[in-house]
């Protein structure tokens, strides 16, 4: 894959030097040329030095041949206006974007762009973790708004329904092991205790589910 990385400070330099190591040909600009010493020494990628909006630059980076291009500099609206040259331009086929302030993410949104955000998934994360550890996130989506949770139903709730344990919006079952065996739970499903549950939740449903679940721990 041929990817440019715009902006080498942490974010960027981290993103380029997996990029490369993985095998990829990366290509990463930045307006200031100290900037690259963000980059491990061992990287081996391309470096354009100037303003990425500066006529020429994203020529000399190559981006008519380009897979990717990720805009990870610290100024969200910079990433908006890069990232939506790069796709109504080039055609760059898949575009991200950086969101460094999450007040900025609403208009990166507008442009139809995929949008990561450190601070709100930081934020997510942390308010997860938070809740102790009886509920597993094991995969999170977008920002972090939804997620997939794992959780082992407690013997309480042996021979009782999903349907019954589930909150009625914000959860949805994915997956069920019993026994070492999966399986695609149903809401009619009988749960026994041990068994693994997954769901798809958003952080207000894992929290309905687990005060469900864990109601002693309310009190």
């Amino acid at each position: 894959m041929n990817v440019i990385v715009v902006g080498c400070g942490r974010v960027g330099a981290q993103l380029a030097y997996r990029l490369y190591q993985k095998g990829h040909h990366v290509t990463v600009i930045d307006q200031e040329v100290a900037a690259f010493d963000n980059l491990p020494p061992d990287f081996r990628g391309r470096t354009v030095e100037g303003e990425v909006l500066a006529h020429g630059v994203l020529h000399r980076a190559g981006i008519e041949q380009v897979d990717g291009l990720a805009a990870v500099t610290n100024s969200d609206s910079l990433n908006a206006v890069v990232a939506h040259i790069a796709r109504t331009k080039y055609q760059v086929p898949n575009v991200v974007v950086r969101n460094y302030d999450p007040r900025w993410q609403p208009l990166q949104e507008a442009f139809g762009l995929q949008v990561i955000s450190s601070a709100n998934w930081g934020a997510q994360r942390l308010e997860e973790l938070l809740y102790g550890a009886d509920m597993r996130a094991v995969f999170t989506a977008g920002n972090g708004e939804v997620g997939i949770y794992e959780f082992i139903v407690p013997d309480t709730w042996h021979a009782r329904t999903l349907a019954e344990l589930l909150p009625e919006a914000g959860c949805v079952p994915a997956a069920l092991t019993r026994a070492g065996r999966a399986l695609l739970p149903s809401q009619s499903t009988v749960l026994e205790d041990c068994d693994a549950v997954l769901v798809s939740a958003t952080l207000e449903g894992i929290e309905a589910l687990r005060q469900r679940l864990y109601p002693e721990r309310e009190a």
